[in-house]
């Protein structure tokens, strides 16, 4: 008799199992062999062997998931009601099996979902929720985005049932990778279309919250396809839910220029500039943030801020806001903008910017954190601009460690531009570094003597250009010669355009050189 138990309980074993196998793919059963098998699997699920109870279930959620028509038949059969009844007494992977059961029957219509509720389905997966197996609560969460997502009632009902609060407290603190699935965020996407103004604002802090802590929980949000309605939250009339998308873009973009792409590509960049055109104060800072770090990843990506018209917005935020958390957030921005190529630090430079860093570095009023991040900024941007024009107000009041910067930067541009070199004695520039009282042998000393040689060499070339074009002209005969009545007036002076507005006399122009020949 032993021998024969044995035996049975085998071949129960193995059709347990290959029942299981099967169901997988189960298109080459027909409907009414299907039937016959969910009647034969819920006995099983009232087996004592705890491993046939598991492997019915699942074989049961497997049949239901490719049919919506076996999901009518589980229901038809009360059999719901069976599965959510035995579900907390039973072990994790029971639980998550029995969970896929609903998750199964639910996808596939609103009907189908609403069984699951009136069958209780709603709180026992709430409370699945909560369960320390985290494939217990993936599934869970599974299961409840997919009756949220099919109608508005159905997806009230899921924030009823205390899903909403549960899963927001969930995240609220330091998140694990083990903490959040697919699932989680699939729901929490379900919600955020809600028009309840509150959880809104919740489920995107918790986007937040579990998007700023790694590159792979950021990329899972955005895996989950919830940018576009993320988007939608910016036309909502309640600002801090739009300061709150913003902020999610923010703790997004900061973790590599994949990310970042990803945002520019939907628009990103243009919806925060527009954010920070209509916003005021503390409200920008999440928008200042975001533009510093797309730009700071690539050149590219800089260069996408810029054509935005962001360094514009952020000019307009340096002059408008007065806090100085706002200031440094927004000069450390600018910095991110202008470090990369002379033509990106040339866009920072004709905004006019290059004072306004100047001032906040110097300023006797500025904190120390503004005055440490304009010195770095300045820097940078001043390491790789080549617009001369724009840096000739520095030449004036910047201390020597700036000045220097600057000063290197026309050595280096005037060396190989002779047009530079003519322009910068005519807007005066030559003037203001003959007045500078630098060291003997000092680096500044060496860079007004490298720009002096410069504006040298630059006028020898002229004369000798001017030298090899002059062709004499023939001499006059009284045939050719112009009767004195028609001959124009000899000019007084020969006036020459200044670059820098107004004119400077030509014969003012080879005076400073002359000058210059002087003290050399």
């Amino acid at each position: 008799m032993i021998e024969a138990y044995d035996q049975s309980q085998t071949l129960r074993m193995e059709f347990k199992q290959m029942v299981a196998d099967l169901s997988i793919n189960s298109e080459n059963m027909k409907i009414h062999q299907k039937e016959k098998m969910i009647s034969q699997l819920r006995l099983f699920m009232l087996d004592e062997d705890p491993s046939i109870q598991h492997n019915a279930v699942l074989a049961l959620g497997r049949l239901v998931e490719h049919s919506e028509e076996l999901a009518r038949i589980v229901v038809k059969k009360d059999i719901l009601h069976q599965l959510i009844w035995s579900i907390p007494s039973q072990p994790h992977h029971y639980k998550k099996a029995t969970v896929f059961v609903l998750h199964a029957v639910a996808k596939h219509s609103p009907e189908l979902s609403q069984a699951v509720v009136d069958s209780g389905g709603l709180d026992i997966l709430v409370s699945c929720l909560g369960a320390v197996d985290p494939e217990v609560k993936e599934a869970a969460a599974w299961a409840l985005a997919y009756i949220a997502q099919q109608n508005t009632m159905l997806s009230q009902a899921v924030v009823d049932a205390g899903a909403a609060s549960l899963l927001l407290s969930l995240h609220t603190n330091d998140l694990d990778r083990e903490e959040v699935n697919t699932g989680t965020i699939s729901l929490l996407k379900q919600m955020i279309r809600s028009p309840d103004v509150k959880l809104k604002r919740q489920v995107l802090f918790t986007l937040i919250q579990i998007s700023k802590h790694s590159v792979e929980l950021a990329e899972m949000v955005i895996a989950a396809y919830i940018l576009p309605d993320v988007m939608i939250c910016l036309q909502d009339p309640d600002e801090y839910v739009k300061k709150d998308v913003i902020t999610l873009m923010w703790e997004v973009v900061k973790h590599s220029a994949q990310l970042s792409q990803v945002i520019v590509n939907c628009d990103g960049l243009v919806e925060v500039v527009d954010y920070l055109d209509k916003s005021r104060g503390s409200m920008r800072l999440p928008g200042i943030m975001m533009l510093g770090y797309v730009a700071s990843h690539s050149e590219n990506l800089a260069m996408a801020v810029i054509l935005s018209k962001g360094l514009q917005q952020l000019a307009i935020c340096l002059s408008e806001e007065d806090e100085n958390h706002i200031k440094e957030a927004t000069v450390w921005s600018i910095g991110q903008i202008g470090h990369h190529t002379p033509e990106h630090a040339n866009a920072v430079a004709t905004a006019g910017l290059l004072p306004k860093l100047l001032q906040f570095y110097t300023g006797a009023s500025s904190l120390e954190d503004l005055r440490l991040k304009s010195k770095k900024a300045l820097k940078n941007i001043l390491l790789k601009c080549t617009h001369l024009p724009s840096l000739e107000p520095l030449l004036s009041n910047a201390p020597s460690n700036i000045l220097n910067h600057v000063l290197g930067q026309f050595s280096k541009v005037m060396h190989h531009d002779s047009e530079a070199c003519q322009e910068f004695v005519m807007s005066g520039g030559l003037s203001k570094i003959q007045e500078m009282d630098a060291e003997p042998g000092s680096a500044q000393r060496k860079l007004i003597n490298s720009i002096k040689s410069c504006i040298q060499e630059a006028s020898a070339n002229r004369l000798r250009t001017a030298k090899t074009q002059h062709t004499p002209l023939p001499p006059r005969t009284p045939a050719t010669r112009t009767p004195a009545c028609t001959q124009l007036p000899k000019p007084f002076h020969d006036p020459t355009p200044n670059p820098r507005g107004g004119t400077i006399r030509r014969k003012d122009f080879f005076r400073c050189l002359g000058e210059l020949e002087r003290e050399n």
